[in-house]
């Protein structure tokens, strides 16, 4: 390009192109007297509309997710008091498809021509989606950790009432840590393994060991299920769903009192296999008049989407009653 010559050689301009195509660039103008719009092909797929000459930011801004248009709106408003450069995410609707972009220019009439800006949109929906992986797994971690300290702070109180001795004592909180450690070690992610991880008997088993007052054998904690292999995944999302409804139990259901018991069975219909959890000999249960927490939650996300089924609760006044349903053919995977 010469000096003085806004009108790239043909080749350059081809170029330009290319390399705008080749980094997902899609490019916008925007009019600020008469507030139209004009964009390239990409911009257009990008919010799956149509091609056209122009738009208006009301046509435009209808593709924007509720939640964000009005603070799109705003943040385009102000744009031309910014001094340099901008940049604002948001969601748009492509369809039934939700879609992070990324609008950037440059504000306080930098570099504007003929009373128009420029300025580009981004696809990153991706990225967005792996911070809210991100976030969601530090909230997932946080949750866990706050758990097992209450757990441990559950499993001293328990130990202290079946030894009379601080030796003794120390000894039996050892073996519950010890079976508590195991037992976290199935809720935590395998990548990568197939086939059947253990039968869904022992998993309980594993699982529950750390909350008998006496022992596998003491008839605090009863398993009764058919013999069933469960597959890594199901290991895996089972053992989260469990421990948290452990975890629940020792703060306030039947694993708090000395004379709690919980009753673990298993049955199989056609299409799905029904776990029923029964909790009795703790304090009164009342049902919840809020809505769950996070702990909830996971629990519901895990029996949906990693299991295929539900959660359900029935909450009696001599206990809790949980219904687990897993879909049959996911148990094994």
């Amino acid at each position: 390009m010469t000096e003085g010559n806004e009108c790239l050689p043909a080749w350059q301009a081809k170029q330009l192109r290319r390399a705008i195509d080749a980094a997902g660039v899609a490019l916008w103008s925007w009019n600020v007297d008469d507030d139209q719009l004009t964009m390239d092909e990409r911009a257009f797929a990008l919010w799956d509309m149509p091609p056209s000459g122009q738009v208006t930011f009301e046509e435009l801004s209808s593709h924007i997710h509720p939640a964000d248009r009005d603070r799109v709106q705003a943040a385009f408003d102000a744009t031309r008091g910014v001094i340099g450069s901008y940049e604002i995410d948001f969601r748009i609707m492509a369809g039934e498809e939700i879609r992070w972009i990324s609008a950037r220019g440059q504000g306080d009439d930098a570099d504007i021509v003929n009373r128009v800006m420029f300025g580009i949109f981004l696809d990153v929906t991706g990225r967005k989606q792996a911070e809210e992986g991100h976030e969601l797994l530090a909230g997932e971690m946080s949750h866990r950790v706050k758990n097992l300290l209450a757990i441990a702070s559950g499993l001293t109180e328990i130990t202290s009432r079946s030894t009379t001795t601080a030796a003794g004592m120390a000894c039996e909180l050892i073996q519950r840590l010890t079976a508590l450690g195991r037992a976290h070690d199935l809720v935590r992610p395998l990548p990568g393994t197939e086939g059947t991880a253990a039968l869904l008997g022992d998993l309980f088993a594993v699982l529950l060991a750390p909350y008998d007052d006496l022992g596998a054998f003491s008839g605090r904690v009863r398993v009764a299920v058919p013999r069933m292999g469960v597959g890594e995944r199901t290991a895996t999302a089972l053992a989260l769903v469990v421990h948290e409804l452990a975890t629940n139990s020792l703060k306030y259901g039947a694993l708090s009192s000395p004379n709690g018991t919980l009753d673990i069975a298993c049955s199989s219909e056609e299409t799905n296999v029904v776990v029923v959890w029964t909790e009795r000999g703790g304090p009164p249960v009342v049902e919840p008049t809020t809505a769950g927490g996070y702990g909830s939650k996971l629990v519901s996300r895990s029996m949906s989407a990693q299991l295929g089924g539900s959660i359900s609760y029935n909450w009696s006044p001599a206990g809790v009653i949980v219904t687990l349903r897993m879909q049959k053919d996911r148990v094994s995977n």
